[in-house]
């Protein structure tokens, strides 16, 4: 992908945020039913990375499960990192668990210096990584998370799957509308609308970029980061198909 293609969609994508933040914040309030499974099966006591923590709500969950160690959540959004403070109705320390946000742009080639100097038994990526622009890109930000990650750790992961939608698949738009051309873009990469409805006010239209992947794009992409897929569901939505699961293993020493 062009340099300049890429700036371009990770532009979409913060303007959204950053205009649509707290709005968009509220409509995620709900821990989805595969992040719960993933939680309840394969989350251990530990040191955790959540990347792309948005608002805050799995954290919450986190300290329900009576989870030991430490959740670090990061993001690039600050409207989406000020409501993740906001929803925490308790202390965010206590002798079993410090929960802590940070502010990270993923897309940057420092955004691991925020982080405390550690290796993570695991990290959580729910609903983060179709939101990265280009396919090296995504090498190179998973080969970064492998290398934090402890041998025999894990990498839980969600993308997207909204072609099970009708409702979603009515809100692709073509690239036209964000002056760029089909050819530009890599196969799976779509612009999507977004509503948000406050009240009588009507309706505030955005536009998102997202990677629609395949099963067997996302098994390749493990392969190539020294991963081991472990296992993979579909949950979420009214037809438990809206959301791809799957845990990712790193190779033990």
């Amino acid at each position: 992908m062009r340099q300049d293609i890429f700036q371009r969609l990770l532009n979409i994508n913060r303007e959204f945020y950053q205009s649509f933040g707290q709005a968009f914040a509220q409509t995620r309030r709900r821990v989805q039913p595969g992040v719960r499974r993933a939680l309840a099966q394969w989350i251990t006591n530990g040191d955790w990375l959540d990347i792309g923590c948005g608002s805050g709500t799995l954290s919450r969950e986190w300290r329900s499960a009576g989870l030991k160690g430490s959740y670090t959540g990061v993001d690039f959004s600050q409207p989406l990192l000020k409501e993740a403070a906001a929803l925490q109705q308790n202390p965010l320390e206590s002798d079993e668990l410090t929960v802590s946000f940070l502010q990270a742009d993923l897309t940057t080639p420092d955004w691991t210096s925020v982080l405390p100097r550690r290796m993570y038994d695991g990290v959580v990526a729910f609903a983060s990584l179709h939101h990265i622009p280009s396919a090296a890109y995504r090498k190179q930000l998973l080969d970064t998370i492998a290398r934090m990650i402890k041998p025999g750790g894990l990498l839980v992961l969600s993308v997207w799957q909204f072609q099970h939608s009708p409702r979603l698949m009515a809100r692709v738009l073509p690239w036209r509308l964000a002056d760029m051309a089909e050819e530009d873009l890599e196969e799976g990469d779509t612009l999507l609308d977004w509503r948000y409805h406050p009240g009588e006010s009507g309706a505030a239209p955005g536009l998102r970029y997202v990677h629609l992947f395949t099963p067997e794009e996302l098994q390749a992409l493990a392969r190539k980061t020294g991963f081991e897929v472990v296992t993979a569901y579909e949950s979420d939505g009214s037809g438990g198909r809206l959301g791809l699961y799957q845990v990712w293993q790193r190779a033990a020493l």
